[in-house]
């Protein structure tokens, strides 16, 4: 899509933002960054509530860090732009836990140990290759306020897709999460939803790790639903929660990183875990009360 045409689409947004009374809505840069941060941030959420509730929080981690090997493997067969890479490398990742988490018998802890070590270590040694690493460091940290119109777009689609995703396999998900057993003789297939789980959740790291960065991206993921986790007790008060966190959150780190002028992927991460602790508290209270 030509530039014009992005232009064109992003205007009102644009225009909005700049009527604000703030000093940073006269940069661009930081209004693309907090439309990025209003699209990505339901994403976490929603993909986080499963994350958490189905206890794969490694395997977001190891899905962050594979994304050296994708890069790797981008760099070793000549790709300007590793995008593609890393998106082939993660579905195959996501591919292999299924298959050796179903066939195997190993716990899902020693899979995802194996997988970790074995990919980030092959990673590693590919890209520091003649001392050539630093290239790629800010994939380690990422960078949301270069984001780009175009950028916004893709994760647009994918935002549509993983609320199609949920409309269509939510209940099933929950029901597999919950009881296995009673989901096969439903006709429920336990694998085929975990993979196809897991491959949303590869292609979202994939997608999102140019704006966070891969040290720091399961931390989004887990912390806006474990901070609503801590307060609610239903499902879809969870999910709303969550989604109502990860907004807040990401508008005020990337909002405090403008003034403290940190990395803003790491100020989303602290003021997640504020309102974790903040929820936390809340949460024993009433159980206290409760009692």
């Amino acid at each position: 899509m030509s530039e014009t045409f992005l232009a064109c689409l992003f205007s009102p947004w644009h225009q909005t933002l700049a009527a604000l009374p703030f000093a940073w809505t006269e940069y661009e840069f930081m209004r693309t960054a907090l439309l990025a941060i209003l699209i990505v941030s339901p994403l976490f959420a929603l993909v986080g509530t499963m994350v958490v509730h189905n206890r794969m929080a490694f395997f977001s981690d190891v899905l962050g860090h594979s994304a050296l090997t994708g890069i790797a493997i981008g760099v070793l067969v000549g790709l300007a732009d590793p995008l593609w890479a890393m998106l082939g490398f993660a579905v195959l990742l996501a591919l292999v836990f299924s298959l050796m988490k179903l066939r195997t018998g190993v716990s899902s802890d020693t899979v995802l140990g194996v997988l970790f070590s074995s990919t980030v270590a092959f990673g590693i040694v590919i890209l520091s290759r003649n001392g050539e690493f630093g290239k790629f460091t800010s994939y380690l940290i990422g960078d949301i306020l270069s984001a780009t119109p175009a950028y916004i777009l893709q994760l647009s689609f994918f935002f549509i897709l993983v609320a199609g995703f949920w409309s269509l396999f939510g209940n099933r998900m929950i029901l597999v999460s919950l009881n296995p057993v009673l989901a096969k003789s439903r006709g429920v297939s336990p694998f085929w939803i975990h993979f196809f789980f897991s491959l949303l959740l590869a292609l979202l790291v994939t997608l999102a790790i140019r704006m966070v960065g891969l040290l720091i991206i399961s931390a989004l993921l887990v912390l806006p639903a474990a901070a609503a986790r801590n307060v609610t007790r239903s499902i879809r008060g969870y999910t709303f929660l969550a989604i109502v966190i990860s907004l807040f959150s990401g508008f005020l780190g990337v909002i405090a990183s403008y003034y403290l002028g940190t990395a803003s992927g790491a100020t989303i991460v602290l003021a997640t875990a504020a309102v974790y602790v903040v929820t936390a508290l809340a949460g024993w209270k009433m159980r206290k009360a409760s009692l």
